[in-house]
């Protein structure tokens, strides 16, 4: 069988297609391997309709229901390769299943590099953050901790001054800052920990602090992580010859969100932007309108 279209990730973007696809009637597929951002977040606080939050595994459930019954089908699997066919795209999976659209959309997402502290995953989105536009405000005026890796959580301690004047910085991988961050953090009065934490605690989803390496423990009911070194998940859009930038984002068609690939799109955190799911959504949305055209 070949699909009209095919997706390939679905988080809140894919959904958002796959949603737009099902209304039009085309056969869509949508293959997904179920690990991304959306998996974690325990909760989204700035989206429209949901003043107290909502899952990223609600939003999910709720998108796949959605789409499940504009007759979008979905596997669960991992797709390690996309070929280019004279009708349009082969997929194939991990387990060398082939799956053939006609149109490609790419929703593979970023996957954040988490330090591998047990009570981490169930504190995101309520306790402990990682986008400082998403929920900055969750620490206004009050005590926050930002747990990283040299230039980057100084970056993002730099970012959050705005909402705390009352932040810690712990450098839970000693690497060096770069001295101009280390003169903007003494500028800004936010004091460094260049000690590893030997164990973060919580009560459930709430971040209680952190035991450091020496011993000591560092009490904190709101943090942020910020490691750097995120994956970017375009290697699919590579494969297929579409142009990225340095840092592995997929450029693409403001307009129409198709990548230098003719009939193959990208969207979401794997695009040039804001990673916003707001903005994922959105741009699920245009995508599928194109792709739609593009059929007719």
């Amino acid at each position: 069988m070949i699909y009209d279209c095919i997706i390939v990730g679905g988080g809140l973007s894919g959904l958002q297609a796959a949603i737009q696809l099902g209304r039009y009637g085309h056969s869509t597929l949508v293959l997904d391997a179920a690990d991304g951002r959306s998996t974690w977040c325990r909760s989204y606080n700035n989206l429209l309709g949901w003043p107290d939050g909502v899952s990223g595994k609600h939003l999910r459930r709720l998108g796949r229901d959605q789409a499940g019954r504009l007759g979008v089908h979905f596997v669960e699997t991992w797709i390690e390769r996309a070929e280019p066919i004279p009708e349009g795209f082969a997929l194939i999976s991990r387990d060398q299943s082939v799956y053939h659209g006609r149109r490609l959309l790419l929703a593979t997402g970023v996957v954040d590099r988490l330090p591998p502290l047990e009570g981490l995953i169930p504190c995101l989105g309520i306790s402990l953050f990682i986008c400082p536009d998403c929920d900055g405000y969750e620490i206004r005026d009050r005590p926050a901790v930002i747990i990283g890796s040299g230039d980057a959580g100084a970056a993002m301690a730099l970012k959050l001054i705005f909402w705390s004047k009352q932040l810690t910085y712990i450098n839970h991988e000693r690497r060096p800052l770069s001295a101009a961050m280390s003169e903007q953090l003494a500028q800004k009065d936010i004091p460094r920990i260049e000690l590893q934490v030997r164990r973060l605690v919580a009560d459930g989803e709430q971040l209680l602090g952190f035991e450091l390496e020496d011993g000591s423990f560092h009490a904190a009911d709101r943090g942020f992580v910020a490691f750097g070194g995120n994956e970017v998940r375009s290697g699919l859009a590579h494969q297929l010859g579409a142009e990225r930038l340095e840092n592995r984002h997929v450029l693409t068609d403001p307009r129409s969100k198709m990548t230098s690939v003719r009939h193959v799109w990208a969207t979401g955190d794997i695009g040039v932007h804001a990673e916003q799911a707001s903005i994922a959504m959105g741009e699920g949305v245009q995508a599928a309108i194109w792709m739609h055209k593009s059929l007719l």
